[in-house]
């Protein structure tokens, strides 16, 4: 029996399959549709702003691995315990000689600056992932290849440095950003925020040896120089991808404009009014928290865009851009009947997100038509930073609005019937059933891309889909943006019990502690402090990100005395962490205030 993909590079050519068989699509969301670690990506973002290229080989292996055994072993060889004896021989550490000290020596480093794989505990494990503590985490080269973080760095870079063109560019001296490329520390508000102690030499764009630690700075903490230690050993920063082309940063933003926008300008707020007045722990959480809550409604709003695209066949204007509305459990899951309304709201969502691998592919079969028409080839040209001008034209000949789509359709119709006769000699019966009903579905894209999707493996593409959505909001994490738990249910009319997932959107203190210090900031040129009412707190957060603490979302009935239950819960919450004061009930004299005071230096 033939493979599934097999059939499909027969029928419809192995360059139309390279094309589509997979859940990726640029010009909509940059991103590999997977899970990826989102505490691991800050130090590839500090990299790519400082040298303006994608990270390549270093040296963290090579040090610290057993350098007679085999690639696969010798990453495994590379434990928390080999590096603590290490670096306890080295001339930077004096006084771990004895086993307990560099047992110590190792859990300060599992603890500030290295995470093994599988958040695992111990000392023997692999080590997987390098922890934002400071800039010079950007010299540790884990994981070991940059494509493990799914191109999330990448994006996050491109949105925040806002360039035009294909690729993002090092910026020049007299560009007017807050995020500068390859250009020093002191032009990019990122990077400035976590380079304390460090000075640069010789050609930044091209020196991986330029950083250098001032050790008579007395200005860095514990966990900061046990990471800058750690760096040291290293001697250089890893180069750049040696392939050029594959080095360069894509300059492609997701097609959600308006949530890419704010992304930016929360991240430009916070780090700029708070890097330098909260404490470095505490302030790597909150701003993990600022990436997660920017992503979540990234990905929430590229979603709806999407599905009104599937209607439409046009994405919408920025300013009508608006991400998906959700129910958030404000007591963290013990109010019982505020977890069920969460996890109704986010199960509903979840499975209208369903969709969204099957628009994906009738997009990736529309761009492959589009791009290979010498009348629609010209409309490709300029796709970035936003492609809603080419997403538009693919709607057009989506809903037959052009009079190229008639032979589109045509070879479209005539794909899908070859594809259903060649899957019926191999008894796919459900895809060639999909292919051939034309009835309930006349237009082939349609056809094509559900059919497609099924064969794909519905578990696998929704699967990935779950994984990225999860990694956005660091479930499983202290400062998440939401919560799993596992159910098990009878399946009805049989005796047959089926576990599941089930997730709801909660408010943790970080998540709580980051979005009260943000919106009490009035930024601009030059940033303060707001007078922010409890009451104009929920509105912002509901009308920006879609949260939904005293309202229901759309489709969800729920009960005013619980809204108002899950409202109260969450102001009790606020003054519980010292972020809400008010003198008696009246709405109008709850009014937040942050916990710490933010410096305007920078914005």
């Amino acid at each position: 029996m033939k493979t599934e993909r097999t059939i499909v590079d027969d029928v419809l050519s192995p360059s139309m399959s390279r094309d589509i068989w997979t859940g990726n699509y640029d010009k909509v969301l940059p991103v590999s549709t997977q899970s990826f670690e989102l505490s691991a990506v800050l130090p590839a973002v500090f990299y790519m702003f400082r040298f303006g290229q994608r990270r390549g080989k270093g040296k963290f292996l090579e040090t610290f691995g057993t350098a007679e055994m085999p690639p696969k072993e010798r990453k495994k060889s590379a434990t928390v315990k080999r590096i603590a004896e290490m670096l306890a021989r080295s001339d930077k550490f004096n006084g771990f000689s004895s086993e307990a000290k560099k047992a110590i020596l190792g859990d300060l480093l599992l603890c500030f600056c290295l995470e093994n794989s599988k958040h695992a505990l111990g000392r023997e494990e692999q080590i997987q992932r390098v922890a934002p503590t400071h800039y010079m985490a950007s010299w540790v080269d884990l994981p070991e290849q940059i494509g493990h973080l799914r191109f999330v760095p990448e994006m996050i870079v491109a949105m925040l440095a806002y360039q035009k063109g294909e690729r993002v560019k090092q910026n020049t001296e007299g560009d007017m950003t807050w995020f500068a490329v390859g250009r020093g520390y002191e032009k990019n508000i990122l990077l400035q925020a976590f380079s304390q102690g460090i000075s640069q030499r010789g050609q930044l764009a091209a020196n991986v040896t330029a950083d250098e630690f001032d050790e008579c700075n007395d200005s860095v903490g514990l966990d900061q120089l046990l990471m800058i230690r750690l760096a040291q050993q290293l001697e250089r920063a890893p180069y750049k991808l040696r392939d050029n082309k594959q080095g360069e940063i894509s300059n492609q933003h997701p097609i959600s404009e308006k949530a890419t926008r704010h992304f930016s300008e929360d991240i430009r707020g916070f780090v700029g009014s708070y890097a330098k007045i909260i404490p470095r722990r505490t302030f790597v959480e909150l701003l993990e928290s600022c990436i997660s809550v920017g992503m979540t409604t990234i990905f929430t709003s590229v979603f709806r865009i999407l599905f009104n695209w599937a209607e439409t066949g046009e994405i919408s204007k920025s300013y009508e851009q608006q991400p998906e509305h959700l129910f958030v459990d404000c007591s963290n899951g013990i109010n019982r009947q505020l977890r069920l309304l969460a996890e109704q709201s986010m199960d509903d969502f979840m499975r209208r997100v369903q969709r969204f691998s099957i628009i994906m592919m009738a997009l990736r079969l529309l761009d492959h038509n589009a791009r290979y028409d010498q009348s629609l080839k010209k409309f490709n040209a300029d796709h970035k930073p936003n492609a809603a001008n080419w997403l538009n034209l693919l709607g057009d000949l989506l809903h037959g609005r052009r009079k190229e789509s008639e032979m589109i359709f045509y070879m479209m119709e005539q794909k899908a019937q070859e594809l259903a006769d060649r899957l019926s000699q191999e008894d796919y019966t459900e895809a060639v059933h999909i292919l051939r009903n034309s009835q309930s579905e006349p237009n082939p894209i349609w056809r094509l891309a559900e059919a497609l999707t099924m064969l794909q493996g519905r578990k696998n593409t929704e699967g990935k889909l779950t994984g990225m959505i999860d990694s956005a909001m660091l479930i499983g994490r202290p400062n998440s943006l939401a919560s799993k738990r596992f159910t098990t249910r009878t399946v009805t009319g049989t005796t047959t019990r089926r576990r599941r997932e089930i997730r709801s959107l909660v408010f943790t203190d970080s998540v709580l502690d980051y979005l009260v210090h943000r919106h009490l900031l009035r930024v601009g040129n030059k940033s303060s402090i707001r007078s922010l009412s409890f009451k104009e707190f929920i509105k912002i957060i509901r009308d920006r990100y879609g949260f939904c603490v005293d309202s229901a979302p759309p489709g969800i009935p729920i009960p005013n005395n619980l809204l108002q239950a899950n409202r109260t819960i969450l102001e009790r919450r606020l003054r519980d962490l010292g972020l809400l004061v008010g003198v008696n009930d009246a709405d109008a004299m709850k009014r937040l205030e942050p916990r710490f005071s933010q410096s305007a230096e920078n914005l």
